[in-house]
């Protein structure tokens, strides 16, 4: 049966099924979990199936199942021909009305430097090794930050000695909240990564200027069990992980890559295994 207009428009009339839609927009390309869904919007798991079988059957989203778990993803397709109904059809494609232009700009890094920020949920461990590691990477093409969705008292003491002992600049290194880079002096951003998926679950402020953005989830080593042993391994692995991803992110070839090429190759990046 073909999915209407209204269907899908229907499917989104719906506060809490907006919301859960918009969570999976920001995950997109990403599939979660429906656990994970139910966590992070507090909803009981049955409300939950509900709200995701009515997008599912409108076509917004997809499902798969991943051994015992049901994964769900936007369907892009299908919202793009959302918005084709609602503005192609109804403007008849006016540039001043749809902004439907096929090539997006260049973003380049020659005429200034660029402004990347990584986000986890308590700004102690991850996105704080990860500012850290694009300001000696990529020193001369970004500028580097890091915040939390909640922030904490500072960053991992073992977070500081690893960076010190890899010869990383830790001066300056602190949890600060993400509201910090929303206001109007605050610097403009190019990036902005989410580095959990507590905090890529979360709504963040509405970025000026439409930064780029992407999800590089990694485990937690703060949360890592086991011997001493084990637990220092943890932060080496993620250190080594997030080393991975910026330094192919840094090799970018940013003068020469439209906004979607460039789009997919950070996401790409999100999804280096080691």
């Amino acid at each position: 049966m073909e999915i209407e207009l209204h269907d899908k428009l229907g499917a989104l009339a719906h506060r809490k099924r907006l919301d859960l839609f918009r969570l999976l927009m920001r995950r997109y390309p990403d599939s979660v979990p429906a656990g994970h869904i139910a966590d992070a919007l507090a909803l009981k798991p049955n409300t939950t199936s509900t709200y995701l079988n009515t997008l599912k059957q409108a076509g917004l989203i997809t499902q798969t199942r991943l051994s015992t778990s049901l994964h769900y993803t936007a369907n892009l397709p299908e919202v793009r021909d959302l918005f084709g109904g609602l503005l192609g059809e109804c403007c008849q494609n006016r540039p001043d009305l749809c902004q439907t232009t096929p090539g997006d700009p260049v973003m380049t890094a020659k005429d200034r430097t660029l402004n990347a920020l990584f986000i986890c949920t308590g700004n102690s461990a991850r996105s704080i090794m990860a500012e850290a590691i694009l300001r000696k990477e990529g020193a001369d093409l970004f500028n580097a930050y890091s915040a939390g969705t909640a922030p904490s008292d500072g960053p991992h003491p073992e977070v500081l000695e690893l960076l010190a002992s890899k010869d990383h600049d830790i001066a300056g290194l602190g949890s600060k909240s993400v509201d910090a880079f929303s206001g109007d002096d605050a610097p403009r951003m190019d990036f902005v990564f989410t580095v959990c998926d507590h905090a890529a679950n979360e709504e963040c402020p509405a970025w000026p200027g439409q930064p780029m953005s992407a999800h590089w989830g990694l485990p937690d080593p703060a949360k890592a069990t086991g011997t001493e042993a084990q637990k220092h391994l943890a932060f080496q692995q993620a250190y080594g992980l997030l080393r991975n991803r910026i330094a192919a992110f840094v090799s970018l070839p940013f003068e020469t890559l439209d906004r979607i090429s460039l789009q997919h190759k950070v996401d790409d990046i999100g999804r280096m295994a080691g």
